[in-house]
């Protein structure tokens, strides 16, 4: 990664460390890639009782990605991402069918220390998003905001410092409109961050609430790997990843409320393979 990155990488470790490959309904996806830049990917979700299913394309050639995604409801997902049409800058074009609002265009801009990002929905009087990240790779502090052009006002603003050593992630960021504060931090227990442990504080000043998140990950081996986070509503949850052969993984999580007991936990079971 160049530079201090975008404002979305702000926070993001703490967020995939908590959230990321917890699945409560069973999946399976599959994902095959030829050496001339062809990916084909096909995936079954189970929800409630109801299977969906989707089948993705990918073609990479030099600078430019063309990722396309039909599913059972008829709807067609197009992206379009090419890289470095001029120096240090990306481009992501995406729309589906058929809804021809959903079209955005954005434009990435990322140097050694600073980086910039633009978001406009291809639609009449579309709201315009805007971040900017100044600092280091060690250091960063970025602002971002959404303009609606059909109100003529903000429809979100939000800042952030992040905080990036070997050994851990910290980061302060104030969204909402600057009403939620949202404080994280991961500290790694080992070179490779296998093994790491995170916090996370999140303070809604206008309904006077806090939400307080701790969990990790620990490698048992190096293909297999257990996470576990709990908040102070009481809702645990944990996961057990292992690879089966490179980039092929099961995963098996669950969650539950301390708090009732008498709910039934959730489980979900997900097989990525990649032959």
């Amino acid at each position: 990664m160049r530079g201090p990155g975008l404002f979305s990488d702000i926070g993001k470790k703490a967020k995939d460390l908590l959230n990321r490959d917890y699945t409560y309904d069973p999946k399976l996806t599959i994902s095959t890639y030829s050496s001339s830049g062809v990916g084909l990917t096909a995936a079954a979700v189970n929800k409630g009782g109801v299977y969906t299913f989707d089948v993705g394309s990918q073609y990479k050639y030099q600078n430019t990605l063309l990722d396309v995604k039909v599913d059972t409801n008829s709807n067609i997902s197009t992206t379009l991402t090419i890289t470095d049409i001029v120096p240090y800058t990306k481009a992501i074009a995406s729309f589906k069918i058929p809804d021809y609002n959903s079209g955005k265009l954005e434009l990435q801009y990322l140097h050694d220390h600073a980086s910039f990002a633009s978001v406009v929905a291809l639609k009449q009087s579309p709201v315009v998003e805007l971040s900017a990240t100044l600092g280091t790779k060690v250091a960063a502090f970025g602002v971002e905001a959404g303009f609606d052009t059909a109100s003529g006002s903000f429809a979100k603003y939000t800042l952030g410092i992040g905080l990036t050593k070997p050994e851990y992630h910290a980061s302060i960021v104030l969204e909402d409109k600057l009403d939620t504060l949202r404080a994280s931090y991961v500290h790694h227990l080992d070179e490779i961050q296998k093994t790491s442990v995170v916090a996370e504080i999140v303070r809604q000043f206008s309904a006077n609430k806090n939400t307080v998140t701790i969990g990790g990950q620990y490698a048992l081996d190096p293909q297999t790997l257990a996470k576990a986070r709990v908040n102070n509503s009481g809702k645990l949850a944990a996961l057990l990843q292992h690879e089966l052969k490179p980039k092929s993984f099961l995963t098996l999580s669950s969650e539950f409320d301390t708090k009732a007991l008498e709910n039934a936990p959730k489980f979900g079971l997900a097989l990525a393979l990649k032959p």
